[in-house]
């Protein structure tokens, strides 16, 4: 199994930044995948950003631009810068892990985001 944490969510004004973190303990071994997704209300989820084990980055078109994912593999660790940020990027953001030699993913509890104009 493995545990997700995310912290750095909060509210912040149109135009500006937060940064997002989310650490991975338990059976690490092999994470390929990790990622942020995110869910406003009354909306599917959608991708943010994933980033594999060897730094392939792909982002959703939403966000293409202003948020960097990176990865630090030592300490099992992704962050998501976000910049720019609008009020529709307002949402609770989910990290994901996947291990996808052992078909396994996992999620996080989730970190809101609330960006106000």
């Amino acid at each position: 199994q493995v545990q997700l944490v995310e912290s750095g969510g909060g509210v912040v004004q149109a135009g500006g930044s937060l940064r997002l973190s989310c650490a991975a303990s338990g059976s690490t071994f092999g994470i390929d995948i990790m990622g942020w997704s995110r869910q406003a209300p009354g909306k599917q989820r959608e991708l943010v950003a994933s980033i594999r084990d060897h730094n392939t980055t792909l982002y959703g078109d939403a966000v293409k631009g202003r948020f960097t994912i990176t990865r630090d593999n030592a300490k099992n660790t992704v962050y998501l810068q976000m910049n720019t940020l609008k009020p529709d990027d307002t949402a609770v953001y989910y990290c994901n892990a996947d291990q996808t030699w052992a078909r396994q993913s996992y999620w996080g509890q989730g970190t809101q985001v609330t960006v106000t104009s």
